[in-house]
């Protein structure tokens, strides 16, 4: 069931950047309860302001209980590929007043979070293929010396 009061906000969302599928902002805004109960449970005061690396690190974790394997997936159909866009997803939702921000706030806390591979990949691999390092070329061996 949709909730019509998330309708006319996404609208404007969705014409003003129509990259992420409607999906994703739902999923963002349970990432972010999800991470402020689980903040919550390490003894963290309440209420407290969420960093963007700590909503990354929540919707890894609530996207790895939900989705499990096919998390990367998911995200690869709403238009998602990389912490980027969860940080734009956040910024066009603090833009119409879902989300709030400080003045600290910045897309840039979204860069460089993690790969989507090491993320909702590798958690999933044999551990065999998760601690092994990509095979490196044999180096080519010196040219003979002409006599």
């Amino acid at each position: 069931m949709q909730d019509s009061s998330f309708d006319e906000p996404f609208e404007r969302i969705q014409a003003k950047d129509p990259r992420y599928h409607r999906e994703a902002y739902v999923f963002v805004r349970q990432a972010l309860d999800f991470t402020q109960q689980s903040l919550q449970k390490k003894k963290r005061r309440p209420g407290k302001h969420i960093s963007g690396q700590e909503l990354l690190e929540g919707i890894r974790e609530c996207a790895l209980e939900l989705f499990g394997p096919m998390a990367k997936t998911v995200f690869e159909e709403w238009g998602v590929t990389r912490c980027e866009d969860f940080g734009d997803i956040v910024f066009n939702m603090i833009e119409v007043e879902w989300f709030a921000k400080t003045e600290q706030d910045s897309r840039a806390d979204f860069a460089g979070g993690y790969t989507f591979e090491d993320a909702f990949i590798k958690p999933f691999l044999p551990a065999a293929k998760q601690t092994a390092e990509t095979p490196q070329p044999s180096p080519l061996p010196s040219p003979e010396p002409k006599s």
